[in-house]
């Protein structure tokens, strides 16, 4: 089993930074892309940011120029930098990632619990 952990969230003002970072544990062997997803209140989950396991990055065209996504394959930790926060970026934002426990096994998508993230004055 392979656990996520989400940190770094909280209440900031808008045109303030944040950054979050999200934490893989358990029977991992390695890990291909890692994502940051949103879900904004009453709202559908989105797609935030990928990051590959060659560092390749692609983002929401709303969040482009403003986020972030990097990782630390040692630590197999990614994190998202949020800088110019907007209130319409309020959301639980969650990760996932791509990981398998052995060199033959397959892929599997794990997800973290959420971490809330409010741009507010």
């Amino acid at each position: 089993q392979v656990q996520l952990v989400e940190s770094g969230g909280g209440l900031v003002q808008p045109g303030g930074s944040l950054r979050l970072s999200c934490a893989a544990s358990g029977s991992i062997f390695s890990i291909n892309a890692m994502r940051w997803y949103r879900q904004p209140p009453g709202k559908e989950r989105e797609l935030v940011a990928t990051i590959t396991s060659d560092g390749s990055t692609v983002y929401a065209g709303s969040v482009k120029g403003r986020f972030t996504i990097s990782r630390d394959s040692a630590k197999n930790t990614v994190y998202l930098q949020m800088n110019s926060l907007k209130p319409e970026d309020t959301a639980v934002y969650y990760c996932n990632a791509d990981t398998k426990r052995s060199r033959y096994s397959a892929y599997q998508t794990y997800w973290g619990q959420g971490t809330q993230v409010t741009a507010s004055s």
